[in-house]
């Protein structure tokens, strides 16, 4: 299965409870931060939902 590189790229201080959560379920905990992930809608989802703090990385 195809996977993607999700990188953090922003503070999730004084963000919503909700964009934290969806960092935390990323599996995204300090800036910088790359995991790889498998390449489903809901992964993609996710990021989109929170392009200011995480981007995937080509």
């Amino acid at each position: 299965m195809a996977t993607i590189k999700i990188k953090q790229i922003g503070s999730p201080i004084r963000r919503p409870e909700k964009q934290r959560k969806i960092l935390i379920g990323l599996g995204l905990n300090k800036m910088h931060k790359v995991v790889e992930r498998t390449d489903t809608p809901e992964v993609r989802g996710a990021v989109a939902k929170i392009p200011h703090l995480a981007e995937i990385v080509e």
